[in-house]
């Protein structure tokens, strides 16, 4: 893995139930600020250990590929989701 990788799966893997960040903000707290899209390709390779689906893009939009599986995977934290965005966001 790479210093990048390492980073935003550090970000990643901290992220409590029911916390919900964008790619943006990953990239940022990883320290590599304007990486949004490089997270993306991180959280491709993810596995079910590392929980992906807290995070959703600019403005609460869930762009992942499965869309409906993350929005339930949102769901049952308690995060609502309508229209395929993540509404009243808990972030950090």
């Amino acid at each position: 893995m790479t210093i990048f990788e390492d980073a935003v799966l550090e970000v990643i893997t901290s992220l409590e139930r029911g916390e919900v960040v964008t790619y943006g903000e990953v990239a940022d707290q990883a320290g590599f600020p304007g990486a949004a899209r490089a997270v993306g390709m991180v959280l491709r390779n993810c596995d079910g250990e590392v929980p992906w689906w807290r995070v959703v893009g600019a403005g609460g939009l869930i762009r992942a590929p499965g869309k409906e599986r993350q929005a339930d995977l949102l769901r049952s934290e308690g995060i609502l989701v309508v229209d395929g965005k993540v509404v009243g966001v808990r972030n950090r």
